[in-house]
């Protein structure tokens, strides 16, 4: 039956369906017949008429299962395996076992694949060559920068932070995490620091200014000009800033001319801001049970910035079960002494702002924050994406859509010691996000709105939180 081609196969469908159809009207005129013979006339039609139709309703629901299992669902499969390869970058073999009935499409598609993969090699040497270059001058900028004892932000023409340097990585963490793409009036008073920024527009030269943070520090700075935004260079006498120390540089000079998204329904899904986040918890009950472990981390431009991340421990205020401590491993000798959900809450929700919130099965993980949002004093309304609907788009209701299952699809590694801890699935759950960004373009769905619109027809899976 593997041999026969896909044609030959519609084929016999029909034929099936054909055949079967006139067998089950011939046996219900019989049995009309043989009615009528002992009652009347109308009475054999009306039974004829009955059993044809409940034989042919009967008939096309079983044909059609056949076809869906064997047919619709594989092309569906395969096809969705062909975008996360086209896409994605997953570089392993086609699951074409649930294809076997579809003739030559399945070795045809693998035959693409594997052609698309050799020629990808090239290419991949040659960028791997020019990113160790690249990694390499970034690591001499960066030390070089180390070596001056001065913090250096990177502002845009919309005031998003494009750049910071490890000195000011540690003047900003003194007020939240810092976070490229966040508004410099985050974390500094806007007062002398906008008009000092007027004046530098205007005059076209370089302006000092007593910067004040949003925690009372007084900073010493000097603001540059450049032709889209300015440099921020400032001394900070009150911080250590031990310069023998690994410093990180993390930019991205795509936020220089980059405009701030005035509706985020209509925002390309490029232009966002994801805040992926997962937590680890005292059990499955979020109206009870409370979070032990907060794990986040911030998607820009596409891609994870590894230096903006939450791995925050937090205390329960209760024992923690043993059957929960099994699967994430926080005992409560390690909650001793952390933040409480309000603290470690109110961190989270600085770490998150203006971004859109991603979750796998983020109802769960909302739940626990919700219902601390009054003590915390802040509102979660962040826009949410949640990994379990977006597989549903792109692979199907059908297909299995726990995060394990999700990363096997996307070639994506798990290391056992991180699974089930919150910033290991929170790391495996943004690899997934960066992965599906391109697939959701490629089929059409560029904006935040579109996605959405496209996840609700799944809605039975999950609730919607946007």
């Amino acid at each position: 039956m593997e041999k026969l081609s896909l044609r030959l196969r519609i084929f016999l469908f029909f034929s099936l369906i054909a055949l079967g159809g006139t067998a089950l009207s011939l046996a219900a005129i019989w049995v009309g017949y043989q009615r009528a013979l002992s009652t009347d006339l109308q009475n054999g039609f009306l039974l004829a008429g009955i059993l044809s139709a409940f034989g042919l309703v009967a008939l096309s629901a079983s044909i059609w299962l056949l076809f869906d299992e064997n047919v619709a669902k594989p092309i569906e499969h395969l096809a969705a395996d062909l975008r996360t390869r086209a896409h994605a970058g997953v570089d392993e073999a086609l699951q074409t076992g649930s294809a076997r009935y579809l003739g030559d499409l399945a070795p045809a598609a693998q035959a693409v694949s594997d052609a698309l993969s050799q020629n990808a090699l090239g290419s991949a040497d040659r960028i791997a060559n020019e990113t160790a270059r690249l990694a390499q001058e970034k690591a001499q900028l960066t030390a070089l920068l180390t070596e001056i004892p001065m913090a250096t932000l990177l502002i845009g023409t919309n005031d998003q932070i494009v750049l910071y340097d490890g000195q000011a990585a540690d003047i900003l963490a003194q007020v939240s995490a810092p976070r490229l793409g966040a508004m410099v009036t985050d974390y500094f008073e806007p007062g002398a620091l906008m008009s000092a920024k007027r004046k530098m527009e205007k005059t076209g030269r370089d302006v000092e200014v007593t910067a004040e943070t949003r925690t009372g520090q007084d900073l010493n700075a000097t603001l540059k000009p450049l032709e889209n935004g300015f440099m921020m260079i400032m001394e900070a006498p009150t911080v250590e800033l031990a310069p023998d120390a690994a410093r990180p540089l993390v930019f991205d000079f795509s936020l220089m001319s980059r405009k701030v998204p005035e509706a985020t329904q209509d925002s390309a899904l490029r232009d966002l801001v994801f805040c992926v986040f997962d937590t680890e918890t005292t059990g499955l009950l979020p109206h009870k049970d409370e979070i032990v472990q907060i794990g986040a981390l911030r998607v820009v431009n596409g891609r994870i910035i590894e230096a903006e991340q939450i791995n925050q421990l937090v205390d329960p205020g209760r024992p923690i079960p043993p059957a929960s401590t099994k699967v994430h491993h926080v005992t409560d000798a390690m909650v001793a002494g952390q933040p409480d959900i309000v603290t470690a809450g109110r961190a989270f929700h600085a770490f998150a702002k203006g971004a859109v919130i991603v979750a796998h099965n983020a109802p769960f993980d909302m739940a626990f924050l919700h219902r601390h949002k009054a003590e915390m004093q802040v509102a979660w309304d962040n826009p949410i994406l949640d990994t379990v609907l977006l597989s549903a788009v792109l692979f199907g209701a059908s297909q299995k859509h726990t995060l394990d299952a999700l990363c096997d699809r996307l070639g994506i590694t798990i290391p056992a010691h991180l699974r089930h801890s919150a910033l290991g699935d929170a790391q495996a759950t943004a690899e997934a996000l960066v992965k599906m960004l391109p697939m959701l373009e490629a089929r059409g769905l560029r904006t935040f709105g579109e996605v959405i619109a496209e996840t609700r027809r799944h809605g039975r899976l999950l609730q919607d939180l946007n």
